[in-house]
């Protein structure tokens, strides 16, 4: 039985090995489609911490609220490169594809840690990248939290990843340069590997640009794969997370609604008449949402730090926001002291010279400089000093 499953596996690994021809399975056109794939990894990753510890942030990590455009571009910088990694990915994949089906499977150490490593890049990779692209469409057909989970795949992929590159290394060092063709054949297969790895870095940029007119209203036109656009929504902008679903429309549009500013035992309410009868501050600044999505806006309303002031706190104290919505992930933040006290932090409650569409978090929102937008609350019930 044995034998006969060895002899299977040999003629079925032999004639997927074969069932391919091409000059372009070499090692020089894995090694020039790595080296994008790798560039697009790394841009993803490293944007990829940085909007994560924005949302975790580290206890020695510092505050930014400046430039108050770098989430925007940090983030639409994430999602377009992990587009633009699926036929990286796939290129990669078709140009080694012989490989992953020689007989005999582990021929020894080297060989067992090339094909684990092989093995877990690829799977984590794909997960790692359709998981993503679910998340800019905002579905979400697993049971886990994505936001954890696509953290920690991250780092799977890149451990993966520098095992591989180790292993590879002098295939890789060997190959990094391009030799200089000698005959007919060889000058073929230049040709042919430059035309395939200017198709798949056409392909990447098609999709990118066709993605990133979420975040830059100029290629809004030509926005034909990302769900949101610039511009269109009430208020002249997306909605993320609705009023339906936050299931705050009773609360949201109460008469007696009012905003609760707490310093522990010291409680000052105000409702939206006396909010709009205080001083009020007009600022632009960017909305920019983890799926990738960003625009400028208007927003006018009440400095935080003068509610805080109100209530005697100091400005080395930051606050805490909560929602009206009680069921969501995201139902309050955290506001340390450099957002609290920032002149561009405010307590929203215009955006485009209107007033706040219910589904852009009417009567009240927070809104600070360079922060994800799942952190700028919506719907408020109260903002509340956080003890030194």
């Amino acid at each position: 039985m044995r034998r006969l499953l060895g002899w299977l596996l040999r003629k079925i690994f032999g004639w997927l090995q074969g069932s391919f021809h091409s000059t372009l399975h070499s090692p020089r056109t894995a090694v020039v489609v790595g080296r994008l794939l790798g560039v697009a990894f790394l841009t993803c990753f490293v944007t990829g911490l940085y909007s994560h510890f924005l949302q975790d942030p580290l206890p020695w990590q510092p505050v930014l609220a400046r430039p108050t455009w770098l989430y925007r571009l940090s983030q639409g910088t994430h999602v377009t490169t992990g587009v633009a990694c699926i036929p990286l990915l796939l290129a990669k994949l078709w140009t080694v594809y012989p490989k992953l089906f020689s007989w005999p499977v582990v021929t020894g150490v080297k060989s067992a840690l090339e094909r684990a490593s092989i093995a877990l890049f690829v799977a984590s990779s794909v997960l790692e990248l359709a998981m993503g692209l679910l998340n800019v469409y905002k579905w979400y057909p697993w049971p886990f939290s994505f936001r954890q989970v696509h953290f920690w795949l991250a780092w799977v992929i890149v451990g993966s990843l520098v095992i591989h590159i180790g292993v590879k290394l002098p295939l890789i060092h060997a190959h990094w340069r391009a030799s200089r063709p000698v005959n007919d054949v060889e000058r073929e297969s230049l040709t042919s590997r430059r035309g395939f790895v200017g198709a798949i870095a056409a392909a990447a940029a098609v999709l990118t640009v066709t993605t990133i007119g979420q975040s830059i209203p100029a290629l809004g036109p030509v926005d034909l794969f990302a769900p949101r656009r610039p511009g269109l929504g009430p208020n002249a902008l997306p909605v993320n997370r609705t009023a339906a679903e936050a299931n705050i429309h009773a609360a949201a549009t109460n008469p007696s609604w009012a905003l609760k500013v707490i310093n522990q035992n010291l409680t000052h309410s105000f409702t939206l008449a006396q909010l709009r009868a205080m001083p009020q501050t007009e600022v632009v600044l960017p909305i920019a949402c983890v799926e990738g999505w960003s625009q400028n806006a208007r927003w006018r309303g009440v400095r935080v730090r003068e509610l805080l002031a109100l209530v005697g706190a100091g400005p080395r104290q930051g606050a805490e926001v909560r929602s009206l919505e009680t069921n969501g992930a995201y139902a309050g933040a955290q506001v340390p002291p450099e957002y609290a006290w920032d002149e561009l932090t405010l307590i929203a409650l215009d955006v485009n010279s209107a007033p706040l569409d219910l589904e852009h978090g009417y009567p009240a929102r927070l809104i600070a400089p360079n922060r994800p937008g799942v952190l700028q609350t919506k719907w408020l019930a109260s903002l509340e000093v956080r003890q030194r």
